[in-house]
């Protein structure tokens, strides 16, 4: 192998924990196609092309995937949804990966727009012996084996698609245990699958570089890529999810203190996966609840039109004694007094 492929630069982004619109798109496109109601299984409607959003956070993709895997009795759907993707579901991007001039050419720039292609955990890529290796993060154990699925499932079918060939993979290694049935991932990858591995990874042929690419168009890359950059540069903020979830404990804080089922719900996941997710970034459901009303607190108390009581009531608790504990401790003041200075300091 060239000396100038020998390593390959990883991905500067960090985590945000999120997936494009695009992969929405193929889950419901997926599901129309096995006569299943997508609205009615993940509980919303299809993103229309033209308001498709740039993201979803990614546990509400992880939740989305594991309603429709229930519904249809398929514990190897992400593959299947995986394998489905085509260069025009992913717009610009798709096109800029397959009109460049090499397989290496648009290896490169799959990894300077992971982003806005699996943005849960960077991603490096490094040759061993003759084969070319590309290993996600440790983050990848946090999303779960569907979306693991799909991810690698949709790079290889991408592969296969640019290069307008069979190619296989040498080998697949998941994170995750093995699944009783392992037929599908054979069916699929052509290679040995291997479970509980250190590391999510797909190991390619090195022969895979030296691939044409089926319809180079250099005019094309340029002209595309300038959207694409803009794309990349509207990508949410690394506190996407956190900010997601912050949301729906704003809408159920009425719910009172065991609303952890219903934000899980919300987000169409378990109530043990959101509490995995959050402690991955350093969160426990309760201190992100306590951080959230601590926060809208003191929006509310910079709103001299709502009484006390009226705030409390606001932030979900029963009595105005308690939220003056809670705020005590937040901040070493009395609401009251806290709003006097707030008031003063305008």
């Amino acid at each position: 192998m060239p000396d100038h492929i020998r390593v390959l630069p990883a991905t500067a982004m960090g985590l945000t924990g999120s997936v494009p619109g695009a992969y929405v798109r193929l889950l419901f496109d997926y599901l129309a196609r096995q006569g299943a109601d997508a609205a009615v299984i993940l509980g919303e409607a299809p993103p229309p092309p033209e308001a498709t959003p740039s993201s979803y956070p990614a546990l509400r993709w992880a939740g989305m995937l594991a309603a429709a895997a229930r519904q249809l009795h398929d514990p190897a759907l992400g593959l299947h949804v995986g394998a489905s993707i085509t260069p025009a579901h992913l717009g610009p991007l798709g096109y800029v990966l397959l009109a460049s001039q090499s397989v290496l050419a648009a290896l490169q720039r799959y990894l300077r727009y992971q982003r806005l292609v699996h943005d849960v955990s960077p991603v490096r890529t490094y040759a061993a012996e003759d084969r070319l290796i590309l290993e996600w993060s440790d983050e990848s154990r946090h999303i779960g084996l569907l979306a693991n699925q799909c991810g690698l499932a949709a790079l290889v079918q991408f592969a296969r698609d640019i290069t307008d060939s069979d190619v296989d993979p040498v080998a697949i290694h998941f994170v995750e245990p093995a699944p009783a049935d392992v037929a599908p991932y054979a069916e699929l990858f052509r290679c040995p699958v291997l479970f509980g591995q250190k590391a999510t990874r797909v190991c390619f042929p090195a022969s895979l570089l030296e691939l044409p690419l089926r319809r180079a168009d250099p005019a094309l890359v340029a002209m595309l890529e300038r959207q694409v950059e803009a794309s990349l540069a509207a990508m949410p903020g690394p506190d996407h999810l956190l900010q997601t979830v912050r949301r729906c404990i704003s809408s159920h804080l009425l719910d009172g203190e065991s609303m952890l089922d219903q934000v899980a719900q919300e987000l169409h996941v378990s109530g043990r996966t959101l509490r995995r997710w959050l402690h991955a970034r350093g969160w426990s459901f309760r201190n992100l609840l306590e951080d959230t009303r601590r926060r809208l607190a003191e929006h509310y108390l910079r709103d001299t039109q709502l009484s006390l009581p009226e705030v409390a009531l606001l932030l979900g608790y029963s009595e105005q004694s308690a939220f003056n504990r809670a705020f005590l401790n937040w901040s070493g003041e009395t609401p009251r007094r806290w709003r006097l200075a707030a008031r003063q300091a305008v």
